[in-house]
């Protein structure tokens, strides 16, 4: 029984695997899947639970207040169903066979100081979800740790993005095996592969403008959408910004697109209003890093390894966490150019950067940059393979590589023994870097794992 909306006609997520696997998880615990809002949490737990449970207990602590006091007189499993039962008699909970889904936690702290109970008692399984921002995510943190199993969602990935295209398997599995045969795709595959690209890298992969796209085969509607879901982040901001100052949260939220848009594409505090300082906007960053809203990418003070100590905190640049975001916060006709290829200038650069940023962070990677004191190397991006550091240029042109090969060639940089070229361009390798065309991004965890 469903205390909550009806489940909706999903399009295929990875999530849903990640689902299947705990749930056969004999020693599991109650789930908490994190990210941010409307990025299709709750619809793919929804399913999931249609598809693998009996009975299934859905309760929003937004929509529905009259639930947030069901902890009052403690956390025991028995207690708590007690209180469910006293708001909704009808409700039934079968031993194991019942799903318990407590949606937007961020409204009921006392929710996750629940879950060690739940682990314990063992009779219902339990997942949580909700737009887990700020502060209330740490609080959750706090009061659930070593009880309670972690999800970090995202919005739809490349290759969820051609799963609702209609892409098969086996067509995904082709892509990888040019990749690792180095095999130059044909006009077709390349321009198919590339419109496809294209058409992802306008719209961004929130699950409703995806939907629309793939059913209505036009982007009717979908910048309306995109600026529909920043307006209702900036409403989060001044919900759920806790102690921090809301306006100057905003204030960064909303000059996101102005500082990629220079040169450097540096992010800093100073220029964002008249006699900003940094020690004014503690913690804004940290924030909205933490609801899901940006990527940041930090300098490395020098390219060599290892990546996670070796960056300053201080030199950053800041990325939408979904390249339709980014799209979304431009002027309204500039979706229109991008689909039909017009030059951007220095702005089509910070388009493909931010694509790439949200490709290789839904892979899990963490984002680093590089750029010398003097300006004369600077490289978009970094990985690594099992022994060396790689680094990724991203190309919005067909300009000289100049950074990428000043990079391999130097005796100076001893981790790096190869890069990568990512661009409007084929497969290749020239000895010394590996030229890949944008839409294999998706796959170059898997292609170094496996192939480094």
């Amino acid at each position: 029984m469903y205390l909550g909306g009806d489940v909706m006609e999903l399009l295929k997520r990875k999530i849903d695997k990640y689902l299947i696997d705990w749930k056969n998880n004999t020693d599991r615990m109650p789930l908490i899947v994190k990210g941010a809002r409307q990025i299709g949490k709750t619809e793919s737990i929804r399913n999931f639970a249609k598809n693998n449970y009996k009975n299934v207990i859905e309760i929003n602590f937004v929509l529905q207040k009259q639930f947030k006091d069901i902890f009052d007189n403690g956390y025991e499993v028995d207690t708590i169903i007690k209180n469910i039962s006293l708001r909704n008699p009808q409700l039934e909970f079968i031993p194991g066979d019942t799903l318990i889904f407590f949606d937007e936690i961020q409204d009921c702290i006392n929710c996750a100081t629940s879950l060690k109970s739940f682990r314990q008692d063992g009779r219902y399984d339990v997942i949580c979800s909700g737009s887990l921002m700020g502060i209330n995510y740490n609080e959750i943190e706090s009061n659930s740790v070593g009880n309670k199993e972690d999800y970090e969602m995202h919005s739809m990935d490349f290759e969820e993005f051609l799963w609702a295209k209609g892409f098969k398997e086996e067509q995904i599995q082709d892509l990888y095996e040019h990749m690792v045969n180095l095999e130059p795709f044909s006009e077709t595959e390349l321009s198919v592969m590339f419109e496809n690209f294209k058409e992802f890298m306008v719209i961004g992969g929130m699950p409703a403008i995806v939907k629309s796209f793939v059913e209505n085969n036009n982007y009717s509607g979908t910048l309306k959408m995109q600026k529909q879901i920043l307006l209702d982040y900036e409403e989060d901001i001044t919900k759920y910004a806790g102690g921090l100052d809301h306006g100057k949260i905003l204030n960064v939220y909303r000059k996101i697109p102005v500082f990629l848009g220079n040169k450097n594409k540096k992010f800093q505090i100073s220029k964002i209003e008249p006699g900003a300082r940094n020690r004014e906007y503690v913690g804004t960053i940290d924030w909205l890093i933490d609801s899901g809203i940006i990527n940041i990418c930090y300098c490395l003070e020098q390219p060599e390894l290892p990546l996670g100590g070796n960056f300053n905190p201080d030199n950053y640049r800041i990325y939408f966490s979904d390249t339709g975001l980014l799209i979304g916060s431009l002027d309204e006709e500039a979706q229109e150019d991008l689909r039909n290829n017009k030059n951007f200038n220095t702005y089509k650069g910070a388009i493909y950067e931010n694509v790439i940023a949200d490709m290789l962070v839904k892979e899990g990677y963490n984002l680093y940059f590089y750029k010398n004191e003097k300006g004369t190397i600077e490289m978009d991006f970094f990985v690594r393979d099992k022994d060396s550091l790689i680094p990724v240029e991203v190309k919005a042109n067909d300009n000289a590589t100049i950074s990428l090969n000043n990079l391999i060639d130097s005796d100076k940089y001893k981790d790096i023994k190869y890069g990568i070229k990512l661009g409007c361009k084929n497969i290749g390798f020239n000895g010394k870097f590996y030229t890949f065309p944008y839409f294999l991004t998706f796959l170059l965890k898997k292609y170094l794992k496996e192939n480094k």
